[in-house]
C-alpha cells in the first residue's frame, strides 16, 4: 500500500516537472534568409517557336519502264546529278523496231491504195458531167476513197503507236535531279508500269521541311503564331545547333488528322544549298513569328510546382512570402513566357527558395541587373 501512494507522489512531481517545462519553453527564434528577386515587366514579346521536322525533296520523280522488255544498258552512275532528258536506260528495241516498220510499211501501202481511189474519184467526176457514169456507180468510187483515207488514217495512228514504243526502249530521266541506287541490272526482264521502280531521282534545288504537331500542340500553336502570315521567318538548325544559311518561307498547314499518328503536317520551303539539306534527314525548325503578345519573362529556376502539378511564383510581400498559380505558355530559352497569374512590379525570387521557412526574416536582394536580357 505504502509502495502505490509512493509511486502516486513520483507521478505527480514529474507531471509538474514537465508542466511547468512547457510553460518556460523558450520562443522560437526568426532567422534572416537573403533571396534574390526581380521585377516582374510587362512586356511585348515576338514569339519564336522550335519544332521538329523532316527533310523532303520538293520533285520526286520514281523511274518505271513503260513497255516490257530486257535491260540493255545502263547509262548512269548511281548516286550522281543528272539532267532532264537524259537516257538512264536502254531496253532491247529489236522487237519494236520491227513493229515500227511494219506499220511504216502498211502506212504506205494504205497511201498507195488512196491514191488509186484519189485518181479513180478524179476521173469520176469528169464522166459524171456527162453521165458517163451513173450516180450509183460514181457513189461507190468516192466510198472506196474515204474508206483509202480513214485507212492511212489507221495506219498512221499505228506507226505513231510504234514510234512511241520504240522510244520508250530509252528511259529518260524525267527531272533533273540526284539519281539514286538502281533496282535492276543489265539483262533483267522489266515489265509496263511494274510497281518496283527502277530509280528514284530527287529534284532537291527546293526542299520541303514538314513539321508535324499534334492536334492540340497546333491549337496551342495558333494562339502563339499567325500560320497563314506567309510573312513568318523560319530558321533551320542543325544537330549541332548551327543555323542553316538560307531562312525559308511557310508554305501551308494540313487541313487533316493523320489517322495513324493523329498529327497535323505544317509545311515550309527551303532553298537547299549546295545539297546540304538530303532527303529523309531530321531537323530543327525556328518559326519567328510576327505577331507580338503581352506576357511576363521569368527566369525557369523561379517557377515550381504545387501539389496539384499548378506552376507557382513565390513572391515578397512586405517582407512575407506568398505564392501565385501562373500561366506559362512556352519556354524561350532558358525563361518561361508567363501570360498571366503576376502582376506588373511584382517581386518575383529567383535565389533562395530553398531556404525559405515559416521563421525566416526575409532580407530582400536585387537582381534585376543581373538577370536583364
Amino acid at each position: 500500500m505504502f509502495k502505490n501512494i509512493r509511486l502516486t507522489l513520483i507521478l505527480v512531481l514529474l507531471s509538474s516537472t514537465f508542466i511547468a517545462c512547457e510553460n518556460n519553453q523558450t520562443p522560437q527564434i526568426t532567422q534572416d534568409v537573403e533571396v534574390g528577386f526581380i521585377n516582374a515587366k510587362e512586356q511585348k514579346i515576338n514569339i519564336e517557336v522550335e519544332l521538329q521536322g523532316r527533310v523532303k525533296a520538293k520533285n520526286i520523280a520514281q523511274i518505271r519502264p513503260q513497255i516490257n522488255g530486257i535491260i540493255e544498258e545502263q547509262l548512269f552512275v548511281e548516286g550522281t546529278f543528272v539532267k532532264k532528258d537524259a537516257v538512264l536506260y536502254k531496253i532491247d528495241n529489236s522487237t519494236y523496231k520491227a513493229k515500227y516498220n511494219q506499220a511504216n510499211a502498211l502506212l504506205q501501202s494504205a497511201n498507195a491504195v488512196l491514191n488509186s481511189a484519189n485518181s479513180k474519184l478524179n476521173r469520176a467526176k469528169e464522166l459524171v458531167k456527162f453521165d458517163g457514169l451513173s450516180k450509183q456507180e460514181y457513189d461507190d468510187i468516192n466510198a472506196d476513197y474515204l474508206k483509202a483515207k480513214a485507212s492511212v488514217e489507221e495506219k498512221k495512228a499505228e506507226l505513231e503507236n510504234a514510234r512511241i514504243d520504240l522510244n520508250r526502249c530509252e528511259i529518260k530521266a524525267p527531272i533533273s535531279g540526284y539519281i539514286g541506287i538502281s533496282n535492276v541490272t543489265k539483262g533483267a526482264l522489266v515489265n509496263a508500269n511494274q510497281s518496283e521502280e527502277l530509280a528514284v531521282i530527287r529534284d532537291t534545288n527546293f526542299v520541303y521541311v514538314d513539321l508535324n504537331q499534334s492536334y492540340q500542340e497546333l491549337s496551342n500553336l495558333k494562339s502563339l503564331i499567325d500560320l497563314n502570315d506567309k510573312s513568318n521567318e523560319i530558321l533551320l538548325k542543325f544537330e549541332n545547333d548551327s543555323i542553316y544559311e538560307k531562312s525559308g518561307k511557310l508554305l501551308s498547314s494540313e487541313l487533316n488528322i493523320d489517322e495513324n499518328s493523329g498529327t497535323v503536317t505544317i509545311r515550309t520551303e527551303f532553298e537547299n544549298i549546295n545539297n546540304s539539306l538530303i532527303s529523309g534527314m531530321f531537323i530543327k525548325a525556328v518559326i519567328k513569328s510576327n505577331k507580338q503578345i503581352d506576357g511576363f519573362l521569368i527566369p525557369q529556376q523561379a517557377i515550381l510546382r504545387d501539389q496539384k502539378g499548378n506552376p507557382i511564383a513565390t513572391i515578397i510581400d512586405e517582407n512575407k512570402t506568398q505564392t501565385k498559380i501562373v500561366t506559362i505558355e512556352k519556354a524561350l530559352n532558358n525563361k518561361w513566357l508567363i501570360s498571366s497569374g503576376i502582376s506588373k512590379d511584382d517581386l518575383i525570387i529567383i535565389e533562395g527558395l530553398n531556404k525559405i521557412n515559416p521563421r525566416s526574416n526575409i532580407i530582400k536582394k536585387d537582381l534585376n541587373s543581373k538577370y536583364e536580357d
